[in-house]
This record gives structure tokens, C-alpha cells and sequence, in this order.
């Protein structure tokens, strides 16, 4: 799971959990993810619906 996070974000769980900032930038970027991914599903459930 360390290595993992640190590909993802470029740092590790221990630099993560320490610097309030890093939580704050790993926060919005899931956030963002979370967005992205439901206006994705949304935009497919249309097209399945449309044809």
C-alpha cells in the first residue's frame, strides 16, 4: 500500500499523514477523481438510455 500511494501521489503514507498540506492536496485530488468519475458514469447511463 506504501509503494502505491507514493506512485500515486509521489510521496509516502508517513510524509502524508505529517504535512497537513499534502492531506489537504490528496483530499481535493480524490475529490476532483470522485467528480470526474460520477459525471463519466452519468454521461454513459444516458447514452445506454438513449438508444
Amino acid at each position: 500500500m506504501e509503494q502505491a500511494f507514493r506512485d500515486v501521489h509521489g510521496y509516502g503514507l508517513n510524509e502524508y499523514q505529517n504535512d497537513p498540506q499534502k492531506i489537504l492536496e490528496v483530499e481535493q485530488r480524490r475529490e476532483q477523481d470522485y467528480r470526474q468519475g460520477q459525471s463519466v458514469a452519468a454521461q454513459i447511463e444516458r447514452q445506454a438510455h438513449r438508444e
